[in-house]
């Protein structure tokens, strides 16, 4: 399970050093795609693989599934960290999600999650607030 916020930086290649609690679910390769909110989504290759599956059962018939896929996938990329835990992000995925130097890489449960610092902290904010007066019936799922 990925948990916490660090704060890495990006190399002049466009790596970055996963943290160190990662590298163990993530060290048998990785997949980076576009997340929701300008994010990059973090995924094992297993987990990954499972989402996928779910996006298999969608019917093909609704446009909402279609694009989703679509932009899911065709945003993917399967990477391998080296051995200091460097991955590289390739550049559309840097471009999508506006990463500079400072980055904000977040445990979401099944995935991570790679923000620019600055738009993590916006993002945050911006949130709060809400989560603090969100009650148990407002998130399916929860008691």
């Amino acid at each position: 399970m990925f948990l916490g916020t660090y704060s890495p930086r990006l190399d002049e290649k466009g790596r970055l050093i996963l943290p160190a609690k990662f590298r163990d679910e993530l060290g048998n390769g990785l997949v980076l795609t576009r997340g929701q909110e300008r994010c990059i989504y973090v995924f094992s290759q297993r987990e990954f693989e499972r989402v996928h599956e779910q996006m298999r059962n969608a019917p093909i018939s609704s446009r909402q599934a279609r694009d989703y896929i679509r932009v899911f996938l065709s945003g993917a990329s399967d990477e391998m960290s080296d051995k200091q835990g460097r991955v590289t992000i390739p550049s559309a995925l840097r471009d999508y999600a506006g990463l500079d130097r400072d980055l904000a890489v977040i445990g979401a449960g099944s995935r991570a999650e790679i923000w620019d610092s600055s738009a993590w902290a916006a993002y945050l904010e911006e949130k709060e607030n809400a989560f603090s007066e969100t009650d148990d019936n407002d998130i399916p799922g929860l008691l």
